[in-house]
């Protein structure tokens, strides 16, 4: 399809993207420490500061919710469409903000950030691929912008909380009012992106004209499977690893063995990191194939982790602080998703389903060890996984063209 031909779907490709605006804000909502406060005191608890914990369990239902939808999820997008999983999406994701906002205990949070999890599984699979598919060839350029208006929705969080805090206090009464806010706009984003054309539909296979559905694991029996695309399925285990540790623990490893008073800064350098990555990834992969990011940047993040590790000073965790945000936190999932998108073209949804499966996984088990881990053995084990990350990456470099060959044919 030409650029001419495709440029009616082109505003259906922003309204799809804004679901994922609202998506950064809902992943980095139980993150902000006022926010966790009000939740803690909102459940009964009267010491808020030793409970603290409990919103980082329900952090970890979020991952929950996508390994419980993503088998299904994917399927569903390749068969039913991508707006339906959109919709479905964003429906989801409000039930997730006002599950938070009326919560009265932990156990009823938890079930929304499952909700939540499920919400993120049925964008996953519903934007990506049709992102994708209006964005061909450029599939690299078409994950990325999910990342880039995840990263714009996480910068502007903290923006508005702070504003709240520093004008009217963030009481539950304001945190609610956040949320309601949230619950409405995403739904609203999700009945236009239904409403407005789509590439998918519009050049639907033959198979999906006719009805025929299959399972996950038909679609999975009936794909051409390799090592090499297994090592990229990993990869999205490993990439996620990477950027999780970093984001939940590192700055615990800098204040308990480094000394850092305050190193709450990481973040804000973390967070500008990661967003000039997206700007110039998205710019690279007009002329670099999105396979070549997915050695070069684990390979950085890996050294930056080792030289955190050895120097352990203040200055070395702010520099690794930015590099782990530009290098690792800047797209390594979505340029994977991308690869492994171009490897399966007949199978966008499913293949989405899977990779995000290994993320969710990653997410899940590796936090969990995390927390129960001290602060060193966190950053070995960082350093463990991203070196393997580092490998997978180098095998599939070097098999890529066999593979595109394999998958064009």
């Amino acid at each position: 399809m030409q650029t001419q031909s495709k440029a009616k779907y082109y505003p259906t490709a922003f309204v799809m993207y804004l679901t994922y605006f609202i998506h950064g804000i809902g992943a980095a909502v139980l993150g902000q420490q006022a926010i966790k406060e009000v939740l803690v005191a909102q459940w009964g608890y009267s010491d808020i500061a030793a409970n603290i914990g409990v919103v980082t369990m329900v952090s970890a239902a979020l991952g929950l919710g996508r390994l419980i939808t993503l088998p299904f999820a994917g399927p569903m997008s390749d068969k039913l469409g991508r707006k339906i999983c959109t919709l479905i999406g964003t429906i989801c994701y409000a039930g997730f903000f006002l599950g938070l906002a009326f919560s009265p205990s932990m156990g009823v949070a938890y079930a929304a950030a499952i909700l939540g999890g499920v919400a993120n599984s049925f964008l996953d699979c519903g934007v990506i691929p049709e992102e994708v598919e209006i964005m061909s060839p450029r599939t690299g350029l078409a994950t990325m912008g999910t990342k880039l208006f995840i990263a714009g929705g996480q910068k502007v969080l903290p923006l508005l909380v702070g504003f709240i805090v520093g004008t009217v206090g963030l009481e539950s009464a304001h945190t609610h009012t956040v949320l309601y806010g949230l619950a409405i706009a995403i739904v609203a984003i999700g009945v236009v992106s239904f409403l407005l054309p789509s590439i998918s539909a519009d050049n639907a296979s033959a198979a999906q004209k006719s009805g025929k559905k299959t399972s996950l694991i038909e679609d999975i029996k009936s794909a051409k499977w390799s090592i090499e695309s297994l090592a990229l399925i990993i990869i999205g285990f490993t990439c996620t690893a990477t950027f999780q540790l970093w984001l939940n623990c590192a700055q615990t490893f800098a204040k308990d063995v480094v000394g850092v008073a305050d190193p709450s800064g990481m973040q804000s350098l973390y967070a500008n990191g990661t967003i000039l990555a997206i700007i110039l990834t998205a710019v690279f992969t007009m002329k670099i194939k999105s396979v070549r990011f997915l050695f070069i940047y684990p390979a950085v993040s890996l050294a930056a982790l080792i030289l955190v590790n050895i120097m352990r000073t203040e200055s070395m965790c702010n520099i690794g602080a930015f590099l782990l945000g530009f290098f690792a936190a800047g797209g390594v999932l979505q340029l994977a998703t991308a690869t492994v998108n171009d490897l399966f073209p007949k199978f966008k949804g499913t293949i989405t389903s899977i990779i995000m499966i290994a993320s969710s996984l990653s997410n899940y088990t590796i936090l969990s060890a995390a927390g129960k881990m001290s602060a060193p053995a966190v950053m070995m084990m960082n350093i463990v996984i991203t070196a393997i990350g580092v490998a997978l990456a180098l095998f599939v470099n070097v098999r890529y063209g066999t593979l595109l060959k394999k998958a064009e044919e």
